[in-house]
């Protein structure tokens, strides 16, 4: 076997193990998230758990992407698939937030203050920044544009969680929802 295929095997591998770890992490977040959203009446907290799992369906279909990686023909359409996937989980979620946060803002209806949120926030916000440099290496030594949307998610999570740490803390001192 050439050099460079072991290398994109041992990159492809390492790819596969950050993205066992990501599902495994954002399905405890998301599911952190969600229990502290539906408590706190949060549609912050929600929207964080719904984009966790969202996290989850890419890096699922990121894996089944991964597992053909060694079929050239077939690897360019997988990639346009994974791209689409993560792309409609997107819109979805911006359909969500833009619709709870209206419907909220009409009703004047405040979240209550949520300190499980917090710390979610604050863990993800660490785990997140190191799973992004991790995939971009990966994404950037496979050349995979999948990979590299992955990481874009990742760091897409690490905004968030400081914009949603950063409105729980001000939700907690000051009051403002």
């Amino acid at each position: 076997m050439p050099e460079a295929a072991i290398t994109r095997e041992v990159i492809a591998h390492r790819g596969k193990r950050l993205e066992y770890f990501t599902i495994d992490w954002n399905c405890l977040e998301g599911l952190v998230a969600l229990i502290a959203g539906a408590l706190a009446g949060s549609i912050s907290l929600a929207g964080f758990g719904i984009d966790s799992f969202i996290e989850v369906t890419s890096g699922t279909t990121l894996l089944w992407r991964m597992a053909v990686d060694s079929e050239e023909q077939t690897r360019e359409r997988n990639e346009r698939l994974n791209l689409r996937v993560v792309g409609a989980c997107f819109l979805a979620l911006s359909i969500y937030i833009a619709f709870e946060s209206v419907s909220d803002l009409m009703s004047r209806k405040a979240p209550e203050h949520s300190i499980p949120g917090i710390i979610v926030a604050c863990v993800s916000l660490v785990v997140m920044l190191i799973l992004s440099r991790a995939r971009k290496d990966v994404g950037s030594n496979l050349g995979s544009a999948a990979m590299n949307a992955d990481a874009k998610q990742t760091d897409f999570c690490v905004y968030l969680s400081a914009v949603l740490l950063a409105g729980l803390l001000l939700n907690v001192v000051l009051g403002w929802w």
